[in-house]
């Protein structure tokens, strides 16, 4: 019989991506940062253009990366520049490619390059926990995972995002209200191991808390209180904020 893990190392070998498409993602995403930052500075807007998301922490799947270019501006700059000034800067930066305006709390730019999907995203440069927008927190959370996981927990993050990808509980989206990426990092980052997280998963309650940072000093009640969920994974870069508060209980109830 081939065991649980024997059937994962042979998953890795077709979700890790390779050398060339490494390069060739990694590539892309450079010189889509380039392109944003030369846009900025058309449109005189000081900003710092990162490249964030699973490429900068090395999670994504091969075949499926999206490149997420953030445009991080001053906290002085207006609530209605942040909105309009920004999203002129993604434009040109995608000029010459297909794109659509997106908009979750603010505008943003999705556009397609060689094939490959780029979001350029609008935040500010803010201290942690003082938000001024919901993109705000990606920085952080990117230098989060990117301090605390290692190569072997990369390639747990990958079985497990594939495997929610297959029994489809993966996606933050309203239409999905899923999983997101970075709520798989923090499981992977709690229970060591993809096996761990399915084999945990069966035995969660109606209301599972994960507190990777301990704020709350196992203060459960205080935390079911407070947020009100079927599953609830404090942030471990902000105290105030369920990962998993997008995920329905029709979902959450699938992939258990």
């Amino acid at each position: 019989m081939v065991s649980a893990r024997a059937v994962c190392t042979q998953v890795l070998r077709k979700i890790t991506p390779k050398g060339a498409e490494r390069k060739r993602i990694i590539s892309l995403a450079k010189r889509m940062q380039r392109r944003a930052r030369k846009a900025a500075s058309h449109f005189k807007l000081k900003a710092e253009v990162r490249i964030d998301g699973s490429v900068a922490k090395d999670t994504w799947l091969s075949g499926e990366a999206d490149v997420d270019i953030f445009i991080q501006v001053h906290t002085k700059l207006s609530r209605e520049k942040f909105q309009t000034t920004c999203l002129e800067v993604a434009k040109r930066a995608a000029e010459g490619h297909s794109w659509i305006e997106r908009f979750a709390e603010h505008p943003y730019l999705e556009t397609w390059v060689d094939g490959t999907r780029v979001n350029i995203v609008p935040c500010y440069a803010v201290k942690r926990g003082k938000w001024l927008s919901a993109t705000d927190r990606t920085p952080f959370h990117t230098w989060y995972v990117q301090r605390h996981l290692t190569g072997q927990l990369k390639s747990e993050v990958r079985l497990l995002k594939r495997f929610m990808k297959g029994v489809g509980v993966y996606g933050a989206e309203i239409k999905i209200g899923g999983f997101s990426g970075y709520l798989c990092e923090v499981l992977i980052l709690h229970y060591k191991s993809f096996l761990n997280v399915l084999v945990a998963a069966v035995k969660w309650g109606r209301t599972q808390i994960i507190d990777l940072e301990n704020y709350y000093q196992n203060r459960f009640d205080e935390v079911k209180k407070l947020f009100e969920a079927p599953l609830i994974i404090i942030d471990p870069i902000d105290k105030g904020r369920n990962v998993a508060a997008a995920v329905v209980e029709n979902r959450l109830d699938e992939f258990i």
